[in-house]
């Protein structure tokens, strides 16, 4: 008997040690400097008051709230343009803190996280990086400033894994192009005023004829389908693209012609990186 209480307490003492070990290894203070805690725990404090207790609502009516402006008040928070220039509104930061803020806004709430990323990552990071001063210029403040709401469309009903082989077609015509076609499951499609779009101008040059486009609410020929009710993110605005000889001018080429596989795959590979950020919000939430 003595042997096995004996053995039990080594056992609880070592689980304790590694525990404490496992814990301290894990903190946040050696991860981050003293500016990227103050900046996670001003976003964390943000989105526990605004976010959090809105959270079941924006899930359970599948829609933001309606009792306050949340693009608004991201806005005035300064999270929309994280890697934007200062010139635009935006802080100048690099991608840690757009994963920091990911981080913290989905702890709160996975549903407004998804929507935030495809708005400040998705859109408005693609502006920063391929847009032309001109469009910086036209599309960026109000995007930072949360006025505006952002979105981008790349898959298709037939053209989701392999969205190289997406069917949306733009025609070149004198000043611009004219877009036929559908995109699906595009998040915050039915809110967005502005949206970054991807068509084929050369369906047999393959990957090399995919162009991106910069599409307006309100452009004739441009419409939003049915809203999409998901099994899970229920609060993220999703819904299906339909462009019917929707007429795009030339100056709302993102990047050149040709060569919008080059923006969709090299902003793939930071899209992935901080929305990756989302799910570790997500299951910190239960534990804290």
């Amino acid at each position: 008997m003595q042997r096995l209480l004996g053995a039990r307490s080594l056992c609880a003492s070592f689980f304790t040690k590694k525990q404490k070990h496992s814990a301290a290894f894990s903190s946040t203070s050696l991860l981050f400097d003293d500016t990227q805690l103050q900046f996670k725990e001003s976003v964390g404090q943000f989105a526990r008051e605004n976010i959090a207790p809105r959270a079941a609502n924006i899930d359970q009516s599948n829609s933001f709230p309606q009792d306050v402006n949340l693009w608004k008040l991201m806005g005035n928070f300064n999270l929309h343009g994280i890697t934007a220039p200062q010139e635009y509104g935006g802080l100048g930061l690099g991608y840690l803190y757009h994963c920091i803020a990911m981080e913290e806004i989905s702890r709160a709430s996975g549903s407004v996280g998804l929507s935030y990323g495809a708005h400040s990552n998705l859109c408005i990071n693609q502006l920063v990086r391929h847009g032309s001063p001109a469009q910086k210029d036209k599309y960026l403040p109000k995007l930072i400033s949360g006025e505006h709401v952002g979105a981008l469309a790349m898959s298709e009903p037939n053209a989701g894994s392999d969205v190289v082989g997406m069917k949306c077609k733009a025609d070149r015509v004198d000043g611009g192009y004219i877009i036929n076609g559908n995109k699906m499951w595009c998040t915050n499609g039915p809110v967005a005023q502005t949206l970054v779009v991807y068509a084929k101008t050369d369906i047999k040059a393959g990957s090399k004829g995919i162009t991106a486009f910069i599409i307006e609410k309100g452009m004739p020929g441009f419409s939003t389908a049915q809203k999409l009710d998901k099994l899970g993110m229920r609060g993220s605005d999703t819904c299906e693209l339909v462009f019917e000889n929707c007429f795009v001018p030339n100056e709302n080429v993102l990047g050149q012609e040709g060569k919008g596989v080059y923006v969709m795959m090299s902003g793939l590979d930071l899209e992935r990186l901080v929305l990756a950020a989302g799910p570790l919000g997500i299951m910190q939430a239960p534990v804290r």
